[in-house]
């Protein structure tokens, strides 16, 4: 890149213009999420629930995420990947403030459902516009986008802790948390990509009419993005609870348990992009995976909250690039792959939580987060399974240098 002369207008970058406005449907997806799940433990006192009716609760928000799998593909059509981003991000704004309102279990069953749908469509818009940005500019980013989602889960257990101090009001922090939900959808507006192509239409036969099953790399994609946002979700979901309940963490340092994952996969998906052109997608996969079923496992022989902190600090170290070099890998699948995939990951993200649920009444917690850990072991397995495509060098590290 040639340097700009001497009192020339800087040129605007539209690849970052893009990768900013694509960023915040990332954290908004996070923050809100993390939003509602730092206060479980309030929801469940308000609605005077037990575990297995919190595992419910989550169960409801994972069969809105298999619900919206069959609607994404005709609103994608539809819509385009642009407008169905901000009109999910929209809805999950306004559910937050729904989900407080709620006076009973069934309404709260029904608004969880709902931003199950919602989490699904979004989900599967934002990656399909990051894969269409990394193919439009051929640079990488998808590692980065993903720490936003990470980034945005650590604002939100980190509000959650400063609410938890000043008020006990769930519609108090709900208020404040949709109000930044519409921020960052209204900074989105202005630079997402306003068409999929060239990402979400590479060259794939289709057979109009008839269903077929998806080649068996796909399948293995599935497995490994299911199991890896299990093993996400449930961090997020649970930590608290556990850090409560078993390490007898007080109310206010609970959340961090949230603030610790959510910061140790930013800092890893930050640096992942570069790490990718280094070793290689599926050595990242394995690794990573087989320290986050490692570090939970410490975390559970502990039983205090330091112990705890680390361990978890460990998943999140190692279970941060299992999403985006799965989504890569899918994307190059083609359009189909990547939304059954994203799907997948929706699933786990929101499906897997309840079961740690049933585990933990049934027997404890302890052993609902050992279900964990065995998650992020089949991760591993299945990486093993995937032929990665080796990433391109620090091509991404080189531009930023040169725009620097």
């Amino acid at each position: 890149m040639s340097p700009v002369p001497d009192g020339a207008p800087a040129v605007p970058d539209p690849f970052r213009r893009h990768q900013w406005a694509i960023a915040a449907l990332f954290c908004s997806l996070g923050f809100q999420y993390a939003t509602w799940a730092s206060r479980i433990p309030a929801l469940k006192d308000d609605l005077g629930l037990g575990a297995a009716e919190v595992g419910v609760l989550l169960m409801a928000a994972g069969i809105g995420a298999v619900v919206s799998f069959p609607l994404v593909d005709p609103l994608m059509r539809r819509l385009g990947s642009r407008r169905l981003a901000l009109l999910s991000a929209l809805g999950l704004a306004l559910l937050l403030l729904a989900l407080a309102a709620a006076p009973n279990y069934p309404l709260a069953l029904l608004v969880l459902g709902a931003d199950g749908v919602l989490v699904g469509c979004l989900n599967v818009a934002m990656n399909a516009q990051g894969a269409a940005l990394e193919a439009r500019f051929e640079r990488t980013t998808m590692a980065r986008l993903h720490a936003t989602f990470s980034g945005g889960s650590l604002l939100a257990a980190l509000l959650a802790s400063r609410m938890n101090a000043m008020t006990s009001s769930v519609p108090a922090h709900f208020a404040v948390a949709a109000a930044l939900l519409l921020l960052l959808a209204a900074y989105a507006r202005t630079g997402l990509l306003t068409e999929d192509e060239p990402a979400s239409q590479p060259a794939q036969k289709k057979r109009r009419g008839r269903w077929a099953m998806p080649p068996r790399v796909v399948l293995w994609m599935c497995c490994a993005m299911a199991f890896g946002t299990v093993t996400e979700g449930a961090m997020n979901d649970w930590s608290t609870l556990y850090l409560q309940e078993v390490a007898d963490a007080s109310r206010q340092s609970a959340p961090l348990g949230i603030a610790v994952v959510s910061g140790m996969m930013v800092l890893a998906r930050l640096f992942a992009d570069r790490w990718r052109g280094r070793w290689g997608d599926g050595r990242i996969v394995v690794s990573g995976s087989t320290l986050a079923a490692a570090g939970l496992a410490l975390a559970l022989l502990s039983g205090n909250v330091g112990g705890a902190l680390v361990g978890f600090a460990c998943v999140g170290l190692g279970i941060a690039a299992v999403t985006p070099c799965v989504y890569v890998a899918a994307a190059r699948q083609g359009s189909d792959a990547l939304a059954l995939v994203a799907a997948m990951g929706t699933t786990g993200l929101l499906a897997g939580p309840p079961l740690i649920g049933f585990v933990a009444n049934a027997s404890s917690l302890v052993w609902g987060f050992g279900v964990v850990a065995l998650a992020a072991a089949v991760v591993a397995l299945c990486g093993t399974r995937i032929s990665w495509t080796h990433a391109p060098g620090p091509r991404t590290d080189r531009a930023e240098l040169a725009e620097t």
